[in-house]
């Protein structure tokens, strides 16, 4: 499987082989990834102009583009240069105006001579009550009105790029796509009535109608399978590799986590214990796992995870948990150490500030298996870290953690099993995109005592009787937080506004009751000044989104959320899930400038009507799109050309299943669909995937 097959090697030449594309064309093309000839074909129209010719323009609901045959009449050159040239037609009913401005009189003559029939189309407006059509896009004589598409596609361009130029060079492509042979599962094909590839790919370049233009259209269906299968054989390429790498076989006899359970103060949810089963019946396998847990604001994540951590103790191995920053690695390692004290399990902390003496006593306990279970930071990636018996690694929050990043991890101990967890609730569809290749539990039951939150929707310019209710609350003992917005994309800025609040904030509440932390800070302030809201010792805390995820101080209550309008619905979902998490009832006061916008309306309303983040999520991905609901940049979702994920969930899903049943029949893609597929691979430049199979 050394190289690229012949048969596509037209597909990969460059843009500039194709006729009418110059090195600047070339450029501008590169600027949208059009580099390649496969990716000029996966460039679809986005929409498209009704050219079918009508009798006349009469009766036409103007501005509108119309096509209609004309008898040329007389010609009015303009009485000052750069003024309008107009040229009276007639169609079978009416008079109206062909208007062109800078063009060359004896070229006009040329094309629309007097008394000629010609088949003009073009957009026509009303001016001062006469129609007129200015510059049309085609003025064709009769003997040629048959090569103007009755439906013309309309594709996406960039500066310096026409729709003549795209429409000749997509034709020139299509001629050099070679038949393929079929890589989707035969019985799907028939029930979807999807046609072959090439035929696919030049039916959706020449839409009939509007209707071809949906996802739904049969030819872009398939192509948009495509892509989705070509993603979810890379997943479970990459699921495999790890499985057939040996895993450990973890089962524990149940001793610690029987004496945390009997500690706790409620019983478990329903979710939590079927997460828990799922995750011990992965550990006892010989395969190694990997795993997504997902769950919304405060469903009980870590819980599940510190029992996990515990089967794999009782087994007489090691646990590591990894949060994103020292302030969430710091809080998880204060929430586990009750417990774990209690079950008599040794635990420790390392993060990126352990230095000198202190980090090679904490590294040499770990490879002595004196440290059962480590929490820290990515400092844990680490080549000087070496655990005595690693079993499970869990990743909290790490939405900006790839599947190349999950192959890295598992590297790092010898048959670990992984779980990731996450409190972001992505849909059903984007789960599969970016986790497709591990295996998910949720958690969507709330815990016993967990206060629902009610949320408020406040004009700024109330901003004093906020402060007040505020006051009285803190009189009463409550805590609150204030998110301050992000101003701008600076730092500094956001900066600025925090500070400013912070300086109003203690003018009107006293001096010691206020803290602020953000972004820029040293680390060990931040951890000061969240350590003295913990101890109840400031009572409102200003912070710019730092703590929007896992931050957890019980006697928190209210939530005050400044400028919500510029907030995403996950962000403020996030952060609201950081009030209603002790026995008080809670408060959360979204804060937006008016006017409010139609999406910022639709986004504080969701947010005021449901604490159901998967719901969130689904009115998230609608509002947005998939892109930029977990920021594609740093996320190890792919952009996909055809696909489109909000309206293509259920073709995920079938893609998923589709790639592992044929992993499973057809392990090396030696079969004749199996070599298909690695065609089609190799099509979607899927090249990590190419490398799984040799190697695999």
């Amino acid at each position: 499987m050394s190289g690229r097959p012949e048969r596509l090697w037209p597909l990969f030449a460059e843009i500039q082989s194709l006729d009418g594309i110059g090195p600047k064309t070339a450029q501008a093309l590169a600027q949208t990834g059009i580099e390649a000839i496969r990716d000029l074909l996966f460039t679809l129209p986005y929409s498209g102009i009704d050219r079918r010719p009508r009798d006349t323009i009469r009766g036409a609901d103007l501005p509108a583009t119309l096509t209609v045959p004309v008898v040329v009449g007389q010609h009015r050159p303009p009485r000052k240069r750069g003024g309008a040239y107009r040229i009276e037609v007639d169609d079978a009913a009416m008079r109206f105006q062909i208007v062109y401005f800078h063009a060359r009189p004896e070229y006009l003559m040329r094309l629309l001579p007097p008394g000629s029939r010609r088949l003009v189309s073009g957009r026509v407006e009303l001016f001062d009550n006469v129609p007129q059509m200015t510059h049309p896009d085609h003025v064709l004589d009769s003997a040629d009105a048959g090569s103007m598409p009755e439906f013309e596609p309309v594709y996406p361009l960039t500066a310096g790029v026409t729709q003549k130029i795209m429409t000749k060079a997509v034709a020139h492509a299509l001629a050099k796509a070679p038949d393929l042979a079929e890589w989707i599962d035969p019985a799907l094909v028939a029930k979807e009535g999807w046609p072959g590839w090439r035929d696919a790919l030049s039916a959706a370049h020449a839409p009939d109608h509007t209707g071809n233009l949906a996802p739904t259209d049969v030819n872009r269906a398939r192509l948009a399978y495509d892509e989705l299968l070509a993603h979810q054989l890379t997943l479970a390429l990459a699921r495999r590799a790890r499985r057939t790498r040996p895993g450990k076989i973890t089962q524990g006899d149940g001793r610690l986590r029987t004496i945390v359970r009997g500690a706790l103060e409620f019983s478990p949810t329903g979710a939590q214990l079927r997460a828990l089963d799922e995750i011990t019946a992965d550990m006892a396998c010989p395969e190694r796992m990997n795993r997504l847990l997902q769950g919304d604001v405060g469903s009980g994540k870590t819980l599940v995870a510190l029992l996990a951590l515990l089967n794999a103790v009782e087994a007489g191995g090691q646990g590591v948990m990894m949060a994103p920053t020292e302030i969430l690695a710091r809080q998880h390692y204060d929430g586990l150490a009750p417990m774990a004290q209690t079950a008599g399990v040794a635990l420790e902390l390392l993060t990126g500030r352990d230095k000198g003496a202190e980090r090679v006593r904490k590294l040499a306990a770990l490879t002595a298996g004196e440290i059962d279970i480590l929490v820290g930071t990515h400092a844990v990636f680490q080549d000087d870290v070496v655990f005595a018996d690693l079993r499970l690694a869990i990743v909290d929050e790490q939405h900006r953690f790839g599947v190349r990043q999950r192959m890295e991890l598992g590297r790092k101990g010898e048959g670990a099993d992984v779980l990731v967890m996450t409190a972001t609730p992505i849909p059903r569809s984007l789960a599969l995109a970016q986790y497709g290749d591990m295996d998910v539990s949720v958690l969507d039951e709330k815990p016993p005592g967990r206060q629902p939150v009610q949320t408020a929707l406040i004009s700024e310019e109330r901003m004093t009787e906020v402060v007040d209710h505020l006051r009285r609350a803190i009189l009463e003992g409550r805590q609150a937080y204030w998110v301050c917005p992000l101003v701008e994309e600076s730092e500094t800025s956001d900066l600025a506004a925090a500070e400013a609040r912070y300086a109003h904030l203690r003018a009107a509440l006293g001096e010691d009751a206020v803290g602020l932390v953000h972004g820029q800070m040293p680390p060990a302030d931040k951890d000061a000044a969240m350590a003295r809201f913990n101890a109840g010792k400031t009572a409102l805390l200003v912070a710019t989104t730092v703590i929007e995820v896992g931050v957890n101080v019980p006697n928190a209550s209210i939530m005050v959320i400044e400028r919500a309008e510029a907030f995403g619905l996950a962000q403020l979902h996030q952060l609201r899930g950081r009030v209603g998490r002790g026995t008080a009832a809670s408060t959360c006061v979204l804060l937006y400038r008016p006017p409010l916008g139609e999406a910022g309306m639709r986004r504080l309303t969701t947010l005021r009507e449901t604490e159901d983040g998967f719901r969130i999520a689904e009115v998230d991905l609608e509002m947005r799109g998939a892109g930029d609901v977990i920021g594609v940049a740093q996320s190890g979702v792919p952009r996909f050309r055809i696909a489109d994920l909000e309206r293509q969930a259920g073709l995920m899903a079938t893609a998923q299943s589709d790639a592992r049943r044929l992993l499973e029949f057809d392990p090396e893609l030696k079969t004749e669909r199996g070599r298909a597929a690695r065609t089609l691979l190799w099509l979607m430049r899927q090249d990590e995937a190419i490398r799984l199979i040799s190697v695999g």
